[in-house]
């Protein structure tokens, strides 16, 4: 599926969504040439293009909600649409859910410019592009788990589209297990200092989560896991499967939820105590975003294609691919990890229970040392507990289930 993934593919979505001049949330919603509503129409048909080959599995539908005005970056009530291509899982026990997301609306300097042109072929053409070429690529093939393509709106206005879908699958409960945001994937340069590179993505992720309450926190500071939410697992995850299977693409962890100050749509999930992360090019380039398009001073300014990298493109794309399939593939995370603590001891004992569903060959036990930002070793076992020569006072553990085809959950921190 890794090769599958098609630079000129990435390049043709974009030139489409380039073509509707704006797709500002505020925009027009009754042109079929121009605006948002032109724009999401488009996805949907995209969708309904690889549904026909998905068996039946692949289904498409823009959701809607009217969004009143707020005198902030909403000045007039907006009929609001998140355009959702759902791949069902194949198991019906199998209640997991993995989201890949990208923003389809776009922006001038001016928010709340909804005439002048805004192309986004970056911020966020890239992110939508790369949902639809996993959703081009993934409906051809079947996973036990659910997967969720989606294309929302209303980010610049303040990450409303974000909100609707995960206020509402918050709501309706749900079992989202992780979710990947892709926002700005696809420029290889940076303005100021003048960094060009296409061989690093950067993966943002809480440490503590956004919904723990004290008590939540109180236990995280007694266990030393401040560092090992379910969100940064999950980061941990995205690299060691993105480097396994992309070739000259590095990923960079950053330990934030986002970058400095600054938020995406995947803030709204972990509001409401789902896994998420955000994905996003190694050096930003702000004159290519949030701008006007126009030259200055003999800098061009705006969110054009010519400023694309759609080899990067496709490296940043295929990360996303290789992720959700090894999620969706895997078994679900073993159940109840537990480590022993009745005795001070130099050894340490890990006990697990099956996962809920798929069929586990065996477990994966993890281990770091307490200042490693990644996991260190790795060690199989077919067995649901072991005991290991390494003191828990140096080392984090945790453990995560692997199918007969090499497929592996997410892992799981013990707890005592």
């Amino acid at each position: 599926m890794v090769k599958e993934v098609s630079a000129d593919s990435l390049q043709s979505y974009i030139n489409s969504l380039v073509s509707f001049g704006t797709r500002n949330t505020l925009s027009t919603q009754s042109s079929n040439t121009k605006g948002i509503g032109a724009a999401r129409n488009w996805v949907l048909k995209k969708f309904n293009e690889f549904a026909k080959n998905s068996g039946g599995r692949l289904s498409a539908m823009i959701d809607t909600t009217t969004i009143a005005a707020d005198g902030r970056r909403v000045d007039v009530p907006v009929l609001l649409g998140n355009v959702i291509a759902t791949l069902k899982g194949t198991d019906p026990s199998d209640k997991r859910i993995f989201i890949i997301s990208g923003h389809l609306d776009s922006r001038r300097t001016d928010v709340m410019d909804r005439t002048g042109d805004a192309p986004g072929a970056n911020d966020d053409g890239s992110g939508t592009a790369a949902a639809i070429e996993c959703a081009r690529i993934m409906s051809t093939h079947s996973f036990p788990a659910t997967i969720i393509f989606v294309a929302v709106s209303g980010e610049e206005q303040g990450l409303l589209g974000s909100t609707f879908m995960a206020d509402k699958a918050k709501k309706e409960g749900w079992d989202i297990a992780g979710v990947f945001n892709n926002d700005i994937i696809g420029s290889n340069n940076s303005n100021e200092t003048n960094i060009i590179n296409n061989t690093k993505a950067r993966v943002f992720s809480e440490g503590i989560a956004t919904d723990a309450t004290e008590k939540d926190i109180a236990r995280i500071k007694s266990l030393g896991l401040e560092n090992d939410s379910k969100s940064r697992e999950l980061a941990r995850y995205i690299k060691e499967i993105g480097e396994r299977y992309v070739d000259h693409l590095e990923v960079v962890m950053v330990y934030r939820r986002d970058r400095f100050l600054r938020g995406g749509d995947h803030l709204p999930y972990l509001k409401n105590g789902f896994t998420a992360v955000r994905i996003t090019e190694m050096n930003e380039n702000f004159n290519h975003q949030h701008q006007d398009v126009r030259k200055e001073n003999g800098i061009e300014y705006g969110d054009l294609i010519k400023f694309m990298d759609f080899e990067y493109l496709r490296k940043n794309t295929a990360l996303n691919l290789c992720n959700l399939a090894n999620l969706a593939k895997a078994p679900s995370v073993p159940e109840a990890v537990k480590v022993e603590v009745k005795n001070l001891s130099n050894n340490t004992l890990l006990s697990w229970n099956p996962p809920k569903t798929g069929n586990a060959k065996g477990y994966y036990i993890l281990m770091r040392e307490t200042t490693s930002p990644v996991w260190q070793k790795k060690i199989f076992t077919t067995k649901n507990e072991m005991t290991l020569p390494y003191s828990k006072d140096n080392y984090f553990f945790a453990v995560q289930s692997v199918n007969e085809s090499g497929n592996e959950s997410l892992m799981v921190m013990p707890q005592p």
